[in-house]
């Protein structure tokens, strides 16, 4: 098994900057690739960012691309998501998700396997 906690979420103003930790214990080298999602109220959760372990390949929704950064420090078992030039629309409860096959994709909630608990990110105009 492997669990997830994340942190550094909080409120930060347009524009502004906050990066996004996600500390894994268990299993960790059973994990294919982890990744960030996103949910906002009254909407369904969407993906963010994803990193393949292997080779360190990432993938970005388009509505992140250019703002957002996904990175991995492998000695502290962690994840981090840099997020930059942040909008309104960026205000969700942000999770971080270990995949542990290499399928069902990397955009998907249903292609993670574990999940951490969210932490809350809010951008003010």
């Amino acid at each position: 098994q492997v669990q997830l906690v994340e942190s550094g979420g909080g409120l930060v103003q347009a524009g502004g900057s906050l990066r996004l930790s996600c500390a894994a214990s268990g299993r960790t080298f059973s994990s294919y690739a982890m990744g960030w999602f996103r949910q906002a109220p009254g909407k369904e959760r969407e993906f963010v960012a994803a990193k393949r372990w292997s080779d360190g390949s990432t993938y970005y929704a388009d509505s992140v691309k250019g703002r957002f950064t996904i990175s991995r420090d492998n000695a502290k078992n962690t994840v981090y998501l840099q997020m930059s030039s942040l909008k309104p629309e960026d205000t969700a409860v942000y999770y971080c998700a270990a995949k542990t096959v290499g399928y069902s994709g990397f955009y998907s909630p249903v292609g993670y396997d574990y999940w951490g608990q969210g932490t809350q990110v809010t951008v003010s105009s």
